[in-house]
């Protein structure tokens, strides 16, 4: 790792600042626009206490605990990824790539399907899909220590499997499919304060095991061998990582549904910027995977308004064709 320099401490303190003033117009901005605007005179009035009209619901109940749930979704989404790039040693990983969503979509729309009078499952379900299915994918990866590249080709092996089950939950029960378009997706409509306090807790989980694993990743970076010659368990490290990715991603699909490419392109675009580091890397993919899903939802729900689209929709849209061009500049490499 190259020696830490006056430049870097000052990159590093300019794009905390920009990402924080970021994340204040995101917030500002999503909470003023939609179906109804709300003036930042309202917002201010509604915040002091002082305004308590239908403006006040339309913010504090509707509007407001959907833009926390969304920005804990892209913290923790944006964690898992940066987790896993560095474990995984490939800027290409992400939860979606290597399974972990597609575990979580399984068991949800299964549930959604098949016992629909029970939709208040569907996130422990999906929850216990992503767990599962990461188990599965780290044992079946597993010879000797736990290989990088069996890990991703296990995880696309286990997503496409995975993904066949869903299409046929699509073809044999077509008139039930329609109620888990939006959840398939990726989707924070109807977010109320009851999914802000279910993924709270795994949001500061996360960023307090991330802090204290970014100092392992950053040894697991020189290699194998050398973390080993430094006393580091390797193989424990890289599954008690792995898990706590999965635990993640879990976490945020089991409120938001099947989001996709946060985790991809957030860590990615900060490592761009910031460097490899991952005792900056961490905290800063953070706080913009809070900000991109912020801003993609506010585009979700004002681009098309009166209707509204799946964030996942628009992630796609942005994270598809920045895949393609990782992809492409990975190839060249």
């Amino acid at each position: 790792m190259r020696e830490f320099t006056d430049s870097d401490a000052k990159r590093r303190l300019m794009t905390g600042a920009v990402g924080l003033m970021l994340l204040a117009t995101g917030f500002i901005v999503s909470v003023i626009t939609g179906t109804v605007d709300i003036s930042l005179g309202d917002m201010a009035r509604i915040f002091a206490g002082v305004q308590t009209d239908g403006m006040y619901h339309v913010l504090m109940n509707i509007r407001l605990p959907r833009i926390i749930t969304g920005a804990f979704v892209g913290v923790n989404l944006a964690l898992s990824g940066a987790i896993l790039q560095a474990v995984l040693k490939n800027p290409l990983a992400d939860p979606g790539i290597v399974g972990v969503t597609a575990g979580a979509g399984l068991f949800a729309m299964a549930v959604m399907i098949l016992l629909p009078s029970l939709t208040h499952l569907v996130p422990p379900a999906a929850f216990i899909g992503a767990l599962v299915t990461s188990l599965v994918i780290y044992f079946l990866a597993y010879e000797g220590g736990a290989h990088s590249l069996r890990l991703i080709l296990a995880g696309v092996a286990l997503a496409a499997f995975l993904g066949a089950f869903m299409s046929c939950f699509t073809v044999l029960y077509s008139d039930r499919v329609q109620g888990t378009v939006n959840w398939m997706a990726g989707s924070l409509s109807g977010k109320s304060w009851i999914h802000v306090k279910m993924i709270l807790p795994y949001t500061i989980l996360g960023l307090f095991g991330a802090g204290i694993g970014a100092r392992y990743l950053n040894i697991l970076m020189l290699g194998d061998d050398v973390a080993r010659g430094l006393g580091v368990s390797v193989e424990r490290v890289k599954f008690l990582l792995t898990m706590l990715a999965a635990l993640l991603a879990a976490s945020a699909v089991s409120v938001a549904g099947l989001l996709g490419f946060v985790g991809l392109i957030v860590p990615h675009i900060t490592r761009l910027i910031i460097g490899s580091d991952n005792r900056f890397l961490i905290p800063f993919s953070a706080v913009f995977g809070g900000i991109i899903v912020i801003f993609a939802d506010t585009a979700a729900r004002v681009v098309f308004a009166p209707y509204e689209l799946p964030v996942g929709v628009v992630m796609a849209f942005v994270g598809a064709p920045f895949f393609l061009y990782l992809l492409s500049r990975s190839s060249r490499s």
